[in-house]
């Protein structure tokens, strides 16, 4: 879809490049700004969420706009990667608000349900769904306002929240300083580092694969599975954390897909169908831990400062997300691309030496 629409502009330099990074850029500003503003602690978080979500919906719609320039298309993207501050981190926050036991299950779902998100491009290239951009823009947009409204209208102020009545600034060393919370910050940030990567080069996985072996391979087919079969492991993992807790669970996915990581040049040599069958475990392990990290970093954090807690460690986990998809890109063009992967490994190494006890 985004494809499609960076066609009509005539520019100098990849356009679709800047695209997709504007938005990544738009939400790390605006992680930072919830986070040094204190803004889901002091003020209702469905009413913040409601507020993001017009206002993301909003900068989506501005790139319907006649005469549009490429300035005000980057400025869109950006606006809109803000406001998905407001939204992601603060409905981890509003689970937070609602779970004193059980919060690893409930995130579980949660980020299950971003799994599907983050797969459902690659359906609906499948299905070819999107070959009107403008009606993927328009429906997105619409989306995001009723689920801004539903959240505010259903959803009030959970039994646990302690709101604080004044801005406060020096929350983030404040927050860095508890051990628990930095130890499960620091195992976030290691599986940060692998994840988008993944996700983002699966289809450059799944090609380099077809052309070793000379097949055809459904790559859009296969990407979404790949992707989407992470929102099983998700509540999986959640059901299991209240068993044996969020941090084993954590630190075991982490663990594995670490191993992925360091066989997946073996991989392509197997048969196509235990490849396929490794790599979907791969895409399983690869974000199960996603969800019980961030339960251990709101339990960790102060119950006034748990929101900002959130959104601070998703800007650090992003921001370290460009550099790792950067770092790939980059390595992609000088070695063999079955090689590649083994970069990924530094986050799970990085993230179990820095969330052991």
């Amino acid at each position: 879809m985004i494809d499609d629409f960076a066609k009509q502009f005539t520019v100098g330099f990849n356009i679709l490049g800047y695209l997709l990074s504007s938005v990544q850029f738009g939400f790390i500003v605006g992680t930072l700004t919830f986070a040094l503003g204190t803004i889901s602690d002091r003020f209702s978080p469905s009413k913040v969420f409601m507020i993001s979500a017009i206002l993301g919906a909003l900068c989506n719609i501005a790139l319907l706009l006649t005469d549009i320039t490429v300035f005000q298309v980057l400025l869109a993207r950006f606006g809109t990667g803000f406001f998905l501050a407001g939204i992601y981190p603060i409905g981890m926050k509003i689970a937070s608000d609602y779970y004193k036991d059980g919060l690893g299950k409930a995130l579980g779902y949660l980020v299950g349900a971003l799994v599907l998100g983050t797969a459902l491009p690659h359906l609906l290239k499948t299905l070819s769904w999107n070959s009107d951009y403008k009606t993927v823009i328009r429906t997105t947009s619409i989306l995001a306002c009723i689920g801004g409204f539903l959240i505010f209208l259903c959803v009030p102020n959970g039994p646990y929240q302690k709101p604080v009545t004044k801005l406060q600034l020096g929350v983030i060393p404040k927050l860095f300083k508890l051990p628990n919370f930095r130890q499960a910050a620091f195992g976030y940030f290691g599986h940060m580092w692998e994840l988008y990567a993944f996700w983002g080069f699966v289809p450059i996985l799944l090609k380099t694969y077809a052309e070793q072996h000379k097949i055809d391979l459904s790559i859009s087919f296969w990407s979404f599975t790949i992707i989407a079969i992470g929102f099983f492991s998700c509540v999986l993992g959640g059901y299991l954390s209240l068993r044996i807790g969020s941090r084993k669970v954590a630190r075991y996915s982490l663990l594995f897909s670490g191993l992925f990581c360091l066989i997946s040049p073996l991989l392509f040599q197997l048969h196509l169908g235990i490849f396929l069958t490794l790599i979907c475990v791969w895409g399983m392990v690869v974000i199960s831990d996603s969800p019980q990290f961030s339960t251990l970093v709101a339990v960790a954090a102060l119950a006034e400062l748990r929101g900002t807690g959130l959104t601070i460690v998703n800007c650090i986990g992003f921001a370290i997300t460009i550099i790792s998809i950067q770092l790939l890109s980059y390595t992609i063009d000088t070695i063999d691309p079955i090689y590649i992967f083994l970069i990924l490994a530094i986050g799970p190494v990085m993230g179990l030496l820095g969330s052991r006890k």
